[in-house]
């Protein structure tokens, strides 16, 4: 059975072997130049805090710009292609041409058929997700020039740690799902993308209630610190020390003039500071990284578990 896993899905898996070998030649080749670049321009002091190394972080994205674009996209793009071309049609395209009836009629039976495509495929998918994941995590630290954004940006987040591979295992378990379901290909390849793409979005909205999020009060500005920390909420505390969205009676104008915005918005501010306002800032703080990435991964690991025993269950159900 093994062999002949391999024997229908070599496809898609030279085909994601050549992409995760492209993608690596992409990005060790921007990460050398971008050490030479680094290497020339690159002021005492950075990465870090300094003004230049904010110009160099500038500098760097304008450069790679291509490949930040690249990358922008692969938190999303990589999971639905994995569902479509290789969850939807490892059922989906078995029914399509009715290959299954010759498939499962065999000496092997439907459920040993099941759980080598399964097991087999399921581990290819983990083992690329997380060879993703080392590339990333072994890129990212060149283009640091500036800020670190591994926690509060979620785009990178979810390409690092152990999230590709529960997110690829998860889009997976939806194709194969899809493909019993629906026992068409492309329906079932719709069905992935429209559900990694919400599946996505919904879990970047529960994500603020993994763990109660940290407090802290700010005099004086309202910008946190730890710029890698994952804003969850903020408000001004009145003198009083209650807490309203935006101070309403405070005495402290608030003019919006075209072009002055910004100044305006701080001139705000520092009056309200002035009064005695505090600024307060809920936030995950970057420490709770793993707990984030378990927690989710969890999340997507029980889904994985839930679709594929919805697939195996309306497979032996309907093998026909």
């Amino acid at each position: 059975m093994i062999w002949v896993t391999w024997r229908q899905h070599r496809a898609q898996i030279l085909v994601t072997a050549a992409f995760l070998a492209l993608l690596g030649v992409l990005l060790l080749g921007s990460a050398v130049e971008a050490i030479w670049y680094v290497a020339e321009h690159a002021p005492p002091g950075c990465p870090g805090p300094a003004v230049g190394c904010g110009d160099l972080a500038v500098a760097l994205e304008h450069r790679y710009d291509a490949v930040y674009s690249v990358f922008g996209w692969m938190p999303l793009v990589a999971p639905a292609l994995i569902g479509a071309f290789w969850g939807a049609p490892l059922l989906g395209r078995e029914y399509e041409r009715g290959t299954h009836r010759l498939a499962w009629t065999q000496a092997v039976p439907v459920w040993r058929w099941l759980a080598v495509k399964l097991s087999v495929l399921g581990g290819a998918v983990v083992a690329g997700g997380l060879l993703l994941s080392l590339m990333v995590s072994l890129w990212r630290p060149v283009f640091r020039a500036g800020v670190d954004s591994t926690f509060g940006n979620i785009g990178v987040f979810n390409m690092v740690g152990v999230e590709p591979a529960a997110w690829w295992l998860y889009a997976f378990a939806l194709g194969t799902a899809a493909g019993a379901l629906f026992r068409r290909t492309l329906p079932a390849m719709a069905l992935v993308v429209a559900g990694v793409t919400v599946t996505m979005f919904t879990l970047f909205r529960l994500s603020d209630h993994y763990a109660e999020p940290a407090r802290t009060e700010l005099s004086g500005t309202v910008v946190l610190d730890d710029h890698d920390a994952r804003l969850v909420g903020t408000a001004w505390v009145e003198p009083s020390g209650g807490e309203v969205a935006e101070p309403s009676d405070s005495g402290c104008p608030r003019r919006v003039d075209v072009g002055q915005s910004n100044k305006n918005t701080e001139v705000w501010q520092a009056c309200l500071f002035g009064k005695g306002y505090r600024y307060v800032v809920y936030y995950q703080p970057p420490s709770r990284f793993w707990r984030f990435q378990w927690t989710e991964a969890g999340i997507l690991a029980l889904a994985s578990a839930a679709l594929g025993g919805l697939a195996v269950r309306r497979t032996l159900r309907r093998p026909g």
